[in-house]
């Protein structure tokens, strides 16, 4: 069995990312024959349209992934340029993609009711999705529930490829990450950096403990009994928190005769010490840059060395190798 995931560089990694991604693929790693993830520099082309800031994205992705728990040995780490093959292989299933299916995606849709430009990069994004998929023969993909469309696409993909030449490609199956825990921003609304409202994984102590010190919450007097389940305060602190800590809070709000600041204050010291030893691997990381090309390199040979297996399979049966 094959995992695979990417994860798109299109800025430094929240904690909605990490607890609603990357700590459950740092858990799948291992767990499988093989784990394969990779940095989709090439996806987020589409919406990173400076250089200097992608690459340095790229690199910061590779840093946050591996301070994370990401283990080399365990887990191929690549960066999605890094397989050219990738590239060739979307064009082949390009050529058999049905445009009413292009047209029915999300991503697409959603942009296009905005009244915002749909570029070819983002209509074809599902197509360059299902080739890094079927390019590992990957069994399972973890994903949310807003991609799980995208597997379905690249499962019609596969079919129809295989269905004209032959049985070439792996049916993948979604794995649906579980993110039951909601990771609120600042604001109270979902996490993420199209709201600007997030709390990163590696932002220096002090700018984010004054981001949380800023968190919105309500106007209730000191006294007043709140209920826990409902302020997306306690739903950030239960995120860090222990059975006893959480339960501890959840009392002191049923309980009412306390200040946000000393929630924002409690969630602050364990976010701080809960992220700790990952910071300082990062530092780590930082001061031996050769060590994580070293790992990208390795990671990208062993990627390549699959994908060109598959690719000279699909090329052989669709006839432009012979």
């Amino acid at each position: 069995m094959r995992v695979l995931s990417g994860i798109q560089p299109t800025g430094r990694f929240h904690w909605g990312n990490y607890f609603g991604a990357i700590r459950q693929y740092i858990d799948l790693q291992g767990k499988r024959e093989d784990a394969f993830y990779f940095i989709a520099n090439l996806h987020a082309l589409t919406t990173v349209r400076n250089r200097d800031q992608l690459a340095a994205n790229t690199v910061d992705a590779a840093l946050d992934l591996l301070a994370l728990g990401l283990d080399p040995e365990q887990a191929t780490l690549f960066v999605q340029s890094d397989v050219p093959e990738v590239s060739e292989l979307c064009w082949l299933l390009m050529t058999g993609a049905p445009l009413g299916l292009l047209e029915r995606c999300h991503a697409y849709k959603d942009k296009k009711a905005r009244g915002l430009t749909a570029d070819a990069g983002l209509f074809s994004y599902p197509v360059l999705m299902a080739a890094d998929i079927l390019m590992y023969d990957s069994d399972i993909v973890p994903v949310g529930e807003d991609q799980v469309q995208h597997i379905e696409v690249c499962r019609d993909l596969a079919a129809a490829f295989n269905h004209a030449f032959g049985e070439i490609f792996v049916l993948p199956k979604a794995k649906i990450l579980d993110t039951s825990a909601r990771v609120p921003g600042i604001d109270g609304e979902k996490m993420s950096k199209s709201y600007n409202n997030t709390l990163e994984v590696f932002e220096e102590p002090k700018a984010l403990r004054k981001k949380i010190m800023r968190i919105v919450t309500d106007s209730r007097p000191l006294e007043q009994p709140k209920d826990p389940e409902s302020d997306h305060l306690f739903l950030l602190y239960s995120l860090f928190a222990d059975d006893a800590q959480r339960d501890e809070m959840a009392a002191t709000y049923r309980r009412g005769g306390f200040g946000y600041g000393q929630v924002k204050k409690a969630l602050a010291d364990l976010a701080e010490s809960y992220f700790a030893e990952a910071r300082q691997r990062r530092r780590d990381l930082e001061g031996d840059p050769a060590r994580v090309r070293e790992i990208l390199g390795d990671g990208a040979a062993r990627a390549r060395k699959k994908a060109a297996e598959v690719l000279r399979r699909a090329q052989s049966a669709c006839g432009v190798k012979f």
